[in-house]
């Protein structure tokens, strides 16, 4: 049986290593990120990967340096005797001399059809970009990142109205099961296929900040709806509105766009218990599912119960 090394940190990848594990795969070894603080306490908060990793296999070796490709971590994985590293959203650029440490190489799971959408935030940016189809990559590692030989993908549909969440949730088990058949595969490596990515049709998908979810009205309401859908719930799209006079923050969580009703961008068209609609550059949105600075998430007809419209700005 190959002698497996996992690296990951987020709950995407702590729901594959526990598919992986359920599956037989022998996992001698578990890497992951330091724990950070969190909340107003600070304390220290364990990676989704250490919780998943303590619950099911409790005294196996776990690991979370600062840098993972610090030379003198790398000692410790050596009496390992790794045949193979499994990455998965570990938060890292691993470097070339841990690459060439295991005898059968290092191989990834990345949430996208490379080459499209290399980088930390491949979800976010299919759904962003309005695309119908995403899927899974399972790839040799290279030096350069999400760059390495193809050894397997998998698509996966992504229907008009899919969040954040339930994408995620189809590719982690799409990307679950690849993954298990591309390992068994390399007990037999002459199996594994090395398929060459078309570096020249690249793109990438950085990290998403909050600032990068406030919602633009002056956009067409098909992309404000794209955003909404890709950063739900974390870190969300948001906007600013007045409230008697005071401005404040307001969090979307699900709105739809409303192809038949148009006006000035920003411009409330519909303000009442049946919905509750703002004009953009291109049609106009009606706003779900809201959560005002302060307060708990609720339905935007409620929120706005109460308040006189002309109170109420956008």
């Amino acid at each position: 049986m190959l002698r497996i090394i996992f690296f990951g940190t987020p709950a995407f990848a702590a729901d594959v290593l526990a598919f992986l594990l359920d599956n037989g795969i022998d996992i001698v070894a578990v890497i992951t990120k330091p724990d950070r603080p969190k909340g107003r306490s600070g304390a220290p908060i364990p990676t989704p990967v250490k919780a998943m990793a303590e619950k099911k296999i409790p005294l196996i070796p776990l690991f979370q340096p600062p840098m993972v490709s610090d030379p003198d971590f790398a000692k410790t994985l050596l009496p390992f005797r790794a045949d193979l590293f499994v990455v998965v959203a570990y938060g890292e650029i691993i470097k070339q001399h841990l690459l060439d440490m295991p005898k059968l190489g290092c191989i990834n799971l990345h949430a996208s059809l490379l080459p499209k959408y290399r980088g930390a935030a491949p979800i976010q940016h299919s759904i962003l970009e309005g695309d119908a189809k995403t899927g899974v990559t399972i790839m040799h590692m290279s030096k350069k990142m999400d760059a390495g030989d193809i050894i397997k993908m998998v698509e996966v549909p992504i229907n008009p109205n899919d969040t954040f969440p339930e994408v995620e949730q189809a590719l982690r088990k799409q990307g679950s099961q690849a993954l298990l058949e591309v390992i068994q595969n390399f007990s037999n490596p002459g199996n594994v296929v090395r398929i060459p990515q078309e570096h020249s049709l690249a793109t990438y998908a950085s990290k998403i900040e909050l600032e990068d979810c406030e919602l633009d009205w002056n956009k067409p309401a098909i992309k404000l709806h794209h955003l909404i859908r890709a950063v739900t719930p974390e870190p969300g799209a948001w906007c600013y509105v007045t409230i008697r006079g005071q401005k404040k923050r307001l969090k979307i969580y699900s709105a739809r766009v409303v192809w038949d009703r148009s006006g000035p961008a920003g411009e409330i068209l519909m303000y009442g218990k049946e919905e509750f609609i703002v004009a953009c550059g291109e049609h106009s949105l009606s706003l779900l599912e809201v959560q005002l600075e302060g307060k708990k998430m609720m339905p935007a007809n409620e929120l706005i119960r109460g308040i006189p419209r002309e109170q109420f700005k956008v």
